[in-house]
């Protein structure tokens, strides 16, 4: 069938056809209307579609009989600066848009784990936020509007182009973190912030108990902080954890929060830090273990939230949001055990994301597991007004969920 499939690609798209390297046919679309196209002509032919982006998050591994890759749609529409929106393809590298909004002295603050040529669409579809989610908040709060292909071929554009404008939001907050399963977003605008004149970054390290107070007793005295972030042993290649706390301003502003948040530490000695390359290689660490999951769990709970997760898991790279909440592990591991820790934290009301791993644990597990009761027909309803005949590989609930 893959002969087929390669001639009538061929026919609407001609170069951007190709094959991967396990010889499936792959076709890069260009702007959103190929993209729609190209899912319109899977629908029509009941063919599955495996989305990828850059390759450097989401193994390519889903069975399918196509593979539309975003890396085509790898443009940055416009940029204002004075009204702190940008509209970017979804292909387009993080790595290449920071550099662009760097000139116009803007940038997104987005730090997600990963390589730093992850596309945008990657973190989009996955909601993967990094650290400075404590203070800019989680992936969707950046996305003023998105437009997405649906799988039976149609364009769906929602939100709008500046942050007062909410219409559409219900519709753009569905994609956000939707693995892929109710379209592919093709372009997104998103909210910007303009650049700081300084940032300050410091480093505590030590046990995990008295990190975790001395973080929570900084979130307390209300410091402006970009980041506050605890990071486990594996993620820094030291023998204890660090705590991270970076602040960003005017260059009297952040000399006076970085003693504002050495006061509040107390007896926890936070020491000056380079912020870029420990941040950076902190979200490249989540790259070393095949698996990896986020937890919503509240900040108080955290502690004894990460000691579950490495009892049910094994260990791993780990990271804690003491500010907001949530957190981050990586490593090796079973559906079982994915399964088995969703139903003990089920009973405390937070939920369980599977970010990335291997195939055969995605299918089983899926990204978000056995839905709550009463969510399931709802999230197939939606799936059906995407995707009505199934053509997208993005396994939602698992195999048994």
């Amino acid at each position: 069938m893959s002969r087929l499939i390669l001639d009538l690609l061929g026919a609407e798209f001609g170069v951007a056809v190709t094959r991967d390297p396990d010889g499936l046919p792959r076709v890069a679309p260009r702007t959103s209307d190929e993209t729609a196209a190209a899912l319109g002509l899977a629908h029509r032919h009941g063919w599955r579609v495996r989305v990828e982006g850059r390759g450097t998050w989401m193994p390519a591994d889903a069975p399918a009989d196509l593979v539309v890759t975003t890396t085509g749609l790898d443009r940055i529409g416009s940029i204002a600066p004075a009204d702190l929106v940008a509209t970017v393809q979804a292909g387009t590298p993080l790595r290449t848009l920071a550099a662009a909004l760097a000139g116009h002295r803007t940038w997104l603050a987005l730090d997600p784990p990963g390589s730093p040529d992850r596309s945008l669409g990657s973190v989009l579809a996955t909601a993967t936020a990094g650290p400075a989610r404590h203070r800019f908040g989680p992936v969707r709060d950046h996305v003023l509007g998105t437009t997405v292909a649906t799988a039976d071929g149609r364009l769906v554009r929602a939100g709008g182009t500046v942050v007062k404008n909410v219409a559409g939001f219900d519709l753009t907050k569905l994609q956000i973190g939707g693995f892929g399963g109710f379209g592919i977003i093709t372009e997104a605008n998103v909210r910007l912030r303009a650049m700081p004149a300084a940032r300050r970054t410091a480093v505590a390290t030590g046990a995990l108990d008295p990190l975790f107070h001395a973080a929570q007793a900084i979130v307390a005295a209300e410091v402006d902080a970009i980041v506050i972030e605890l990071l486990s042993p594996m993620v820094t290649g030291s023998a204890d954890w660090r705590l991270l706390v970076e602040i960003a301003g005017t260059e009297a502003g952040a000399t006076s929060e970085l003693a504002r948040a050495r006061d509040a530490a107390g007896d926890v000695a936070l020491m000056p830090a380079s912020g870029g390359a420990l941040g950076v290689a902190a979200g490249q660490a989540f790259l070393e273990g095949p698996v990896s999951i986020r937890a919503g769990a509240l900040p108080a709970s955290l502690p004894d939230i990460a000691d579950l997760v490495v009892e049910e898991l094994g260990p791993g790279r780990m990271s804690l949001g003491p500010g907001r909440g949530g957190l981050r592990w990586s490593g090796t591991t079973s559906v079982e055990r994915i399964r088995r820790l969703r139903g003990l934290l089920a009973h405390r009301e937070i939920p369980v994301t599977l970010e990335r791993a291997p195939w055969p644990i995605r299918e089983g597990a899926g990204h978000f597991g056995e839905l709550r009761e009463g969510v399931a027909p709802l999230s197939a309803r939606v799936r059906a007004v995407f995707d009505p005949t199934g053509v997208l590989v993005a396994p939602l609930e698992g195999r048994d969920g």
